[in-house]
């Protein structure tokens, strides 16, 4: 029988004592006044507002005692108890056993709330910071107990790989946890990085977005082999269940790496950068079908936002392969088209003026190069006219130009009297054995003299 089994023994007989009983009652008390004291601290901590909580360092400090209150309180109580215990002659192994269990959860949960606080309240971390903190507390705790040891023996016994190698259930979960510690070090890294260098405003946006990107995935990817290297896993072990999962997934993860090299591809020509004007139609000059500025360049996809608020993630190898409009690639200055009819009884002459009227009193259409009005063509129903003009802000949409543009244009032609005509269409109904006679003077199309 080894020294845990030993102290595990009694441990388990000091619990079924009377002294051990009397401990028991203290632990149960001194938790539910711990609960009782972080409750009453997180209520302070909404009395005090909103006031303090706007400074950040003195937020997280206020944040951060309020967490620790309860463990702090516990501590406390746990440790008067023992030298209370002490002085009366009394069992007290299961109060310092509590004690150091106390202290552990304290430290595991303030390690972890600053794990969250860098990786960001948006990260994996964030949202599972309780399940965490528990897990990571029970390998303490089976440290502290002495199970440790037997827990490791017996997980490394069962053997995931029958065979020359050996490869167990407890090299398995080392590795992982290895592996992880040392992902969740790199990704702070990165993070850290990331942050330092979208500061740098000597550099441009998609740089900044591209080196950020890059230095997060070459770290995660050391990160992932280190932990792979310092878990002392066998490789040649895994050479089957690996190349199993490499052919399952090779064909699941080529959309994923082709929009991740298409990722880097729009970081580095910069044909996109966050802030860009695009479209996705094969028409140009007038359109705002899937119209909004670029907000943010991920690694899988693009973030666009239109203008009615509606944000769409379009994969990055879309814009790749597929026609995209920059509106502002090189200019951000654009020409629209607004088409006009109007009647073969109306002046062509007053009616181009009127078009380049309609245009001049609007504080986003640019006067140089200003607007000016085209005779385009003659049509079966009218004469059609074009204005054009440009703009410098197709961020703020073009439609709502087309629009004022069109009711001046609408209000001038009614006050001038001019006319738009409708497209219209002649039907002629012949009585049934009506003939047309052919006239006397048309020549005979088989005659050879004609």
């Amino acid at each position: 029988m080894n020294e845990n089994t030993v102290a595990s023994s009694k441990l388990l007989v000091e619990l079924l004592s009377g002294d051990g009983l009397n401990e028991m009652i203290a632990i149960l008390i001194v938790i539910a006044i711990a609960i009782i004291s972080g409750r009453l601290a997180k209520a302070g901590l909404v009395r005090i507002g909103s006031d303090v909580m706007v400074r950040p360092w003195t937020g997280r400090l206020i944040e951060t005692a309020v967490i620790l209150t309860p463990y702090l309180v516990a501590a406390l109580l746990i440790g008067l108890a023992e030298n209370t215990a002490r002085q009366f002659g009394m069992a007290y192994n299961v109060l310092v056993l509590t004690s150091q269990l106390v202290v552990a959860l304290g430290v595991v949960r303030i390690a972890v709330y600053c794990l969250r606080l860098l990786l960001g309240d948006t990260s994996l971390v964030a949202r599972w910071e309780a399940r965490i903190t528990l897990v990571l507390w029970l390998g303490l705790g089976f440290e502290l107990l002495g199970w440790f040891n037997w827990l490791e023996e017996t997980l490394d016994a069962i053997d995931l790989l029958p065979g020359k190698s050996v490869f167990s259930l407890w090299a398995l979960l080392k590795g992982l946890i290895v592996i992880t510690a040392f992902v969740v070090i790199t990704s702070v890294i990165a993070r850290a990085i990331e942050r330092r260098v979208m500061l740098l405003e000597t550099l441009a946006p998609s740089t900044r977005v591209g080196i950020s990107k890059f230095t997060y995935f070459l770290l995660i990817s050391l990160g992932i082999l280190l932990g792979i290297n310092a878990a002392g896993v066998d490789l040649t072990a895994l050479t089957v269940l690996t190349g199993a999962i490499v052919f399952g997934l090779g064909f699941g993860i080529r959309d994923i790496t082709a929009n991740f090299v298409s990722g880097f591809v729009l970081l580095m020509d910069k044909s996109i950068k966050p802030g860009d004007v695009i479209s996705f139609t094969q028409h140009t000059g007038t359109t705002s079908e899937n119209f909004g500025w670029v907000q943010e360049l991920r690694g899988r996809y693009v973030v666009v936002r239109d203008r009615d608020g509606v944000e769409s993630l379009v994969p990055n190898q879309n814009l790749i392969i597929n026609s995209v409009i920059n509106w502002s690639y090189s200019d951000q200055r654009v020409r629209l088209r607004l088409p006009v009819m109007i009647s073969y009884d109306d002046d062509p002459e007053l009616a181009l003026e009127l078009l380049i009227k309609a245009t001049s009193d609007h504080p986003r259409i640019l006067r140089d190069p200003g607007p000016v009005s085209r005779l385009m063509s003659f049509e079966n129903y009218g004469m059609k006219l074009e204005a054009r003009f440009w703009i410098r802000d197709p961020m703020n949409g073009v439609n709502n130009v087309r629009s004022d543009v069109n009711r001046k244009i609408w209000q001038l032609f009614k006050e001038h009297g001019i006319k738009i005509p409708v497209a219209q269409q002649e039907v002629r109904v012949l009585e049934p054995g009506a003939i047309i006679a052919r006239p006397a003077s048309q020549p005979n199309d088989a005659d050879p003299r004609g």
